[in-house]
């Protein structure tokens, strides 16, 4: 029905109407004086107040340590502080012959602020018979969903604002120190006052890290970042300083790292405001697509690339861009004792065995790292005289296969052109056809038609009439992307989306990536590999109608 009003225009007093009746619907729902509906009132859920948030506050005022820590702007009450309310009947609900169900709200406390059912799963995971392989940093949901509300960390504080985020955020919303003392003397993160503070450190940012991302162009100028290389995977992303300062160039970074006992980084980087998720190399395939990002970067990750049979980068292959690099920085780069050169030769005999080259390699102790290609044809594979590892069959690789999946032990085979070409430099490619859709042409118009929905309706709608205050809005996730228009439509705002492609959907993953976009697989009967207040907005389109089947 949108599309056929964007379309024809001819109902547009119709749309008019509607906008009208949804903001009247805003204003009474979100008018203190008016209780429309006491029967869902939850007065012991406690609403943050904008006007404490210093959005003026300069980044470099946190300077003194002992300063005292500033008020909280909620006043914190436990969940479970009010037995009346738990239980509570909709009898609305089941009074209404169309809904036909007995709803009960009968919600508990989680047992922490950072629960996430599928990697808190301590049950399943004391049953694991190995963990060598990081079984148990992997998903392991409860044969239950969990009916529980996450509370909020004590003192939680309405972040800071964008770009003042990404240097400093709140300690009382990440009250973790642990990475304070543990990474002292790599400058990560430095506890200041009322804030952590984010100097751009790292354990390979000897310089910091804008000094680290320039040498790596400057070692090799074809990594034109933001023009050529638009989407990046940073493995074992830290704090994700390396994602966030890219962000400046026009690189969008997918972060990722364990749940370990590197003490929430990866919420540390989701509270700065830059793209992050949860995951591990560790038996299963990540939840992406076959040749998606243009580079991915290591920086003393912590994988052993050449373990597992060399599966974790055997991985790698599988979602980098034929052509694409890996950027390793560790130090069997450039260390020469005896332990170091034994891993630099096995990555020396696997990379050769994938058909990498090395195409630029560092030996400076403060900026050492090696930068492999990937291959952009089969060419190289069919030459090889020892044909291990060997090409996978096509059924190892079909599209929505990375989820709940264990790890290849074969190499896909490349895409032919003009499939398998470099997508066109950044903005062009948001726009232009991406080169996986090539091969069908009701696919290329589905692709303009959704690009011309959701223009239309960001512009008409979602910008000026809902209530959404953007300048706020930062951290956002599409629940059902699509071809990922709805992200398009929101490029030039100073904000990132994941688009998430439900996996019981079509494929339309490789879409997204090609654009420029970042996205992810999931089920949505399951949870979200995320820390509880991860993002600012969730969007949903035609999500639940799919999902209501189960």
């Amino acid at each position: 029905m949108i599309k056929n009003i964007f379309q024809s225009r001819k109902l547009s007093g119709l749309c008019v109407l509607s906008i009208l009746l949804v903001s009247v619907t805003i204003l009474l729902l979100t008018n203190d004086t008016i209780d429309l509906f006491p029967y869902l009132s939850l007065p012991y859920l406690p609403r943050s107040s904008l006007s404490v948030i210093p959005t003026s506050t300069p980044i470099s005022s946190p300077t003194n340590d002992s300063s005292p820590p500033l008020e909280s702007p909620v006043n914190q009450t436990r969940v479970d502080d009010h037995p009346d309310d738990q239980g509570l009947e909709l009898d609305w609900l089941k009074d209404d012959k169309q809904w036909n169900v007995s709803l009960k709200i009968d919600w508990k406390r989680c047992e922490s602020p950072d629960y996430i059912p599928c990697l808190d799963n301590t049950k399943a995971i004391k049953k694991l018979k190995s963990k060598r392989n990081m079984e148990h940093r992997e998903r392991h949901c409860p044969e239950r969903s969990p009916k529980c509300l996450v509370p909020l960390p004590q003192h939680y504080k309405v972040p800071l604002p964008w770009p003042q985020s990404r240097d400093m955020i709140w300690y009382d919303n990440v009250p973790h120190p642990k990475l304070v003392e543990y990474k002292k003397d790599q400058n990560w993160v430095r506890k200041s006052g009322p804030f952590f503070v984010f100097p751009g450190g790292g354990t390979q940012f000897k310089d910091g890290v804008i000094h680290y991302i320039n040498f790596i162009q400057k070692t090799l100028p074809i990594l034109d970042w933001g023009k050529k290389v638009r989407v990046v995977l940073d493995v074992g992303c830290g704090v994700a300083s390396f994602g966030g300062t890219l962000l400046d160039k026009n690189v969008i970074t997918m972060s990722f790292a364990p749940k370990d006992e590197h003490e929430a980084q990866i919420q540390f980087a989701l509270e700065r405001g830059i793209p992050a998720t949860l995951a591990v190399i560790g038996t299963q395939k990540l939840p992406f697509p076959d040749n998606a990002y243009d580079v991915i970067h290591c920086a003393r990750c912590r994988v052993h690339w050449h373990g597992y049979g060399g599966r974790p980068l055997l991985e790698l292959n599988r979602v980098l861009r034929p052509g694409g690099f890996f950027v390793w920085s560790a130090t069997p780069v450039y260390q020469h004792d005896e332990g170091h050169r034994n891993v630099w030769k096995t990555m020396e005999s696997l990379t050769t065995s994938m058909c990498w080259k090395v195409v630029a390699r560092t030996r400076f102790t403060k900026v050492g790292f090696v930068i492999y290609q990937k291959p952009d044809s089969d060419s190289c594979y069919e030459s090889r005289k020892n044909k291990d590892p060997p090409l996978c069959i096509e059924e190892e690789t079909k599209k929505n296969s990375s989820w709940y999946t264990p790890l290849l032990t074969c190499l896909p085979k490349l895409p032919v052109s003009p499939i398998g070409k470099w997508p066109s430099g950044w903005p062009e490619r948001l726009t232009e056809t991406p080169v996986s859709l090539f091969r069908e042409q009701r696919s290329e118009e589905s692709f303009r038609e959704d690009s011309k929905l959701w223009s239309g309706v960001m512009s008409n709608i979602y910008l000026y009439s809902l209530a959404i205050n953007w300048t706020r809005i930062h951290n956002v996730m599409d629940m059902n992307a699509g071809y990922g228009g709805f992200a398009a439509a929101l490029i030039n705002k100073p904000l990132w989306v994941m688009n998430v492609i439900p996996v019981e959907g079509e494929d339309t993953l490789s879409t997204i990536f090609d654009r420029g976009l970042i996205g992810i697989y999931h089920d949505w009967c399951e949870s979200f590999n995320t820390y509880p207040r991860s993002y600012d907005l969730l969007h949903s389109s035609f999500l639940f109608t799919n999902l209501s089947q189960r």
